[in-house]
C-alpha cells in the first residue's frame, strides 16, 4: 500500500532528507518548501521580479531528480566574473531556468510542476505560499530583525518569528497535509527553513488537526545566530511556542570522535545532546551520518532506512 509522505522544510537539509526516501518503494512524497529565502541570487531574483523565492525549490528539485548527479552540478552553476556578463554574475543557473519559465507561463506552480516533469523528478514539489514574504525575528530583548538572512547574523536569541500580515497557504500544501501518513518536519535550520512554512495559519492549522504521525528530524549540531546552545528540548520547545505538537524525535545515535566534537567547537557550534530522560513525545535514536574530513552530514540512505522503519507502524 502506497504511504504518502510530506517533508516540510527547505535548504540543504531538506534536499537530503528528500534525496534518501525517493529510493523507497511505495512511497507518494510531497516536499512542502519555504519560500521565505531573501539573500544571493534568489533575493536578487524575487526583488527584481517581484516572485517568491526559489532557491530552496532548486535544491529540492535536484534532491528527487532521478538524474540527480546529472542536475547538481549544471543547476547549481553559478557565474562569475569568468562568464563576463554583470547581468548573470552570482546567479545560479537553476534560478535563471526557472525565472525564465516563471516569466513565459506567468505561473510559479506550474512552471514548477512542468521543470518536475522534464527532470523526471519523482513526488510534488509545492511552495508553502504564492505571497511575496518577507520573515521577521523577534529576539528575546525586543530587537526586531527583518528578512531571512539577516537573523542568524544577529547575536541575539530568537523569541519568535513571524510575519507582518497573513500569509495564504498554497492549496496544494494544505491538501498534502491533510491526506499524510507521515508528517516530517527538518532537518536544517530551524527557524528560517522549517517555521517560515509552519507559522502559516491554514498550514499551521492543518499540522493541528492532521491525524498522521508528526515527526521532528533532530539537528545534529547547532546553528550559530538560530540555535546556540540549544539542546534537543530546546528545538521542540521552540516548535510548540509556534503551535507545532510533535509525536516523535528522530535523533542520530553514530558515534562521534572527540576530534570532530572539538571542531565545531572551534567554530563555535555544538553536538545537540538530550539533556532530560522523559518526553511528552517518542524518541528514536538511529544511525543517520556520515564523516568526511572532519564534518558532519546526514546521509540520505541511513535517513531511508530509518524513514522505512516508521513507516510500518503508520
Amino acid at each position: 500500500m502506497t504511504k504518502k509522505v510530506v517533508v516540510i522544510g527547505g535548504g540543504h537539509g531538506q534536499a537530503t532528507i528528500l534525496q534518501g526516501i525517493k529510493h523507497i518503494e511505495d512511497i507518494d512524497i510531497t516536499a512542502i518548501v519555504t519560500v521565505a529565502d531573501d539573500g544571493g541570487s534568489t533575493g536578487r531574483l524575487r526583488r527584481q521580479f517581484q516572485i517568491p523565492a526559489m532557491g530552496d525549490i532548486r535544491n529540492v528539485i535536484i534532491a528527487m531528480s532521478k538524474s540527480e548527479s546529472l542536475l547538481k552540478g549544471l543547476m547549481d552553476y553559478r557565474f562569475d566574473l569568468s562568464d563576463s556578463v554583470e547581468d548573470v554574475m552570482g546567479h545560479n543557473l537553476g534560478n535563471l531556468i526557472l525565472t525564465a519559465m516563471i516569466q513565459t507561463s506567468g505561473s510559479f506552480t506550474e512552471s514548477i510542476d512542468e521543470l518536475c516533469d522534464i527532470l523526471d523528478v519523482k513526488g510534488r514539489i509545492v511552495p508553502s505560499t504564492l505571497d511575496v514574504i518577507t520573515l521577521f525575528a523577534k529576539m528575546d530583548d525586543g530587537t526586531i530583525v527583518k528578512g531571512e538572512s539577516n537573523i542568524p547574523n544577529i547575536d541575539n536569541h530568537i523569541q519568535e518569528v513571524y510575519y507582518e500580515y497573513e500569509i495564504e497557504a498554497t492549496n496544494e500544501s494544505v491538501e498534502a497535509i491533510n491526506n499524510a501518513d507521515l508528517i516530517i518536519l527538518g532537518c536544517g535550520s530551524l527557524y528560517t527553513s522549517i517555521l517560515p512554512n509552519v507559522i502559516i495559519p491554514k498550514i499551521n492549522k492543518a499540522l493541528n488537526d492532521s491525524k498522521a504521525k508528526i515527526v521532528y528530524l533532530c539537528n545534529v549540531v547547532t546553528q550559530p545566530g538560530e540555535t546556540d546552545n540549544y539542546n534537543l528540548e530546546d528545538h521542540i520547545q521552540a516548535l510548540k511556542d509556534h503551535k507545532v505538537d510533535i509525536d516523535e524525535v528522530v535523533i542520530a545515535s553514530d558515534k562521534i570522535s572527540q576530534e570532530i566534537i572539538q571542531r565545531y567547537i572551534d567554530d563555535k557550534r555544538s553536538i545537540v545532546q538530550m539533556t532530560e530522560s522523559e518526553h511528552q513525545y517518542k524518541i528514536v535514536e538511529s544511525n543517520l551520518l556520515s564523516f568526511d574530513k572532519l564534518l558532519i552530514r546526514h546521509d540520505p540512505l541511513k535517513i531511508k532506512s530509518c524513514i522505512e522503519q516508521l513507516l510500518k507502524e503508520v
